[in-house]
């Protein structure tokens, strides 16, 4: 019997090249960290808390109970494994911790749809608890109904900025302000968006506007913010147009963007490239989402941050790709409608990235926390570049430990490039970028070992 195909992610990507490949016959194995599918975007509630779809999703709840009840009409049709972590890959084989246990998976074709994460920079006062990640504040929203406090800032750039602040206005939070990083002058790039995605645009238009009416200061270009407080947060200060401001709050929510989750593309083996839109090296993918490794498939915002509708397309159209390889009948026009859809869907990011600029005026202060696991300073950064005359940023990692702890670099993993690169006098596309170790995730050593023992 010929070995399954596998997912990795049960997110918009993920369910979509799902019922994709079920449709063409086959049986996939459908792999997700989460209790339950959906992704970041979708996420289900933990346990029922009494709100309907509307309340927990917004606008996106139609695609949301779509999503969801169609995943849930596979289950008879897939071996799905939630709250499993895939922590390493081989050629053709998966290394799973399935509840406490670890298993390998045989697979013939791997689809990775492994999602993003909130990508931020450090500032001083990030360590101080009431601090989340946008991304994290959302979560406590949707999964559990929970605010990260009961007077809220919210600090970054990017379409989730907004998203989110608006959720926490209408959940009945208390909204002290929304800080964007990016100038007032870069959202007129919105109307070079507005012919690829207009509903997209609208909507954001219509948070910022409720916003505005519900009260809620709005600030742009905001420079140097610093969070205040001890045992908790009591506020944050920032500089725009030469002058201090301030609020106080008791929780901020933070993130500069998302990046891409390409460690399992890296452990497979895939050829990475930068990405200037990105800002960050990602894995390479043809226009069917086929990457450089035979038999490894990718979609999704783990391969490149495109938003969860143009996810669903790139899944289906991976699970497409896969379908063709494995000389099962396919479908070529639905493939081609589909890279033209996410064609016009990358045209719409980079007028995205153009309202949303990375704010490439950051500054990192000595004292400020630069590796939050090795606590390692930002100081002790610089001082390392400077005595090793480092360029490359796992020289950095091997003489300071930037990157060794429990997150691998994915919380310091950004602001340790751009320093170095600020330091060095390179362009970030220079610096390389931290390579994927197995596991990928913190697991017991116990499991490790086991895993050894079984493939001896």
């Amino acid at each position: 019997m010929r070995a399954q195909p596998l997912i990795v992610g049960a997110g918009p990507a993920g369910i979509r090249a799902a019922a994709t490949l079920v449709a063409a016959g086959l049986r996939p194995v459908v792999v997700d960290e989460a209790p339950a599918s959906g992704g970041q975007i979708y996420r289900q509630p933990l346990v029922p808390d009494g709100r309907d779809a509307r309340a927990r999703y917004g606008s996106e709840a139609a695609k949301a109970e779509r999503l969801h009840g169609e995943f849930a009409g596979l289950a008879d049709r897939i071996d799905y494994h939630p709250g499993a972590l895939v922590w390493n890959v081989s050629p053709g084989v998966a290394d799973v911790v399935v509840h406490g246990e670890t298993r390998r998976i045989v697979h013939d074709g791997m689809i990775l749809a492994t999602g993003a994460a909130d990508r931020v920079l450090p500032i001083p006062g990030w360590t101080i608890p009431g601090v989340f990640t946008l991304g994290g504040a959302q979560i406590a929203l949707k999964a559990q109904g929970a605010a990260i406090g009961q007077r809220v800032v919210f600090l970054g750039s990017g379409p989730l900025l907004y998203l989110v602040a608006w959720q926490y206005m209408k959940a009945g939070v208390t909204v002290a302000g929304v800080l964007d990083c990016a100038p007032f002058s870069a959202k007129f790039a919105l109307l070079r968006a507005l012919p690829h995605q207009p509903r997209a645009v609208l909507l954001g238009l219509k948070y910022v506007a409720d916003l505005r009416l519900a009260g809620v200061p709005i600030r742009f270009g905001v420079e140097a913010p610093a969070i205040l407080g001890e045992a908790r947060v009591t506020g944050i200060e920032w500089r725009e147009d030469d002058q201090r401001h301030h609020l106080s709050c008791d929780g901020i929510g933070y993130g500069l963007g998302l990046r891409s989750e390409t460690q399992l593309a890296d452990l497979a083996g895939c050829a990475f490239a930068f990405s200037s839109r990105d800002r960050a090296h990602v894995a390479v993918r043809d226009a069917a989402g086929r990457s450089s490794v035979a038999g490894v498939y990718l979609a999704g915002d783990g391969a490149g941050i495109m938003g969860a509708d143009a996810a669903e397309l790139a899944g289906e159209r991976a699970a497409l790709a896969l379908i063709e390889d494995r000389a099962l009948p396919g479908n070529p026009a639905r493939a081609a409608a589909l890279e033209s859809e996410l064609l016009r869907h990358s045209r719409f990011r980079d007028a995205m990235e153009a309202a949303f600029p990375f704010p490439h005026h950051w500054e990192i202060a000595d004292e400020t926390i630069l590796c939050r696991c090795e606590e390692i300073t930002a100081r002790a950064a610089r001082a390392a570049i400077g005595q090793f005359s480092l360029t490359e940023i796992n020289r950095l990692k091997a003489v300071s430990r930037i990157g060794m702890g429990r997150c691998q670099g994915r919380v310091c993993g950004a602001g340790a490039a751009e320093l170095l690169a600020h330091e060095a006098g390179r362009d970030i596309a220079t610096v390389g970028r931290l390579r994927g170790q197995a596991p990928v995730k913190p697991i017991p050593l116990a499991l490790v070992a086991e895993t050894r023992e079984a493939a001896e």
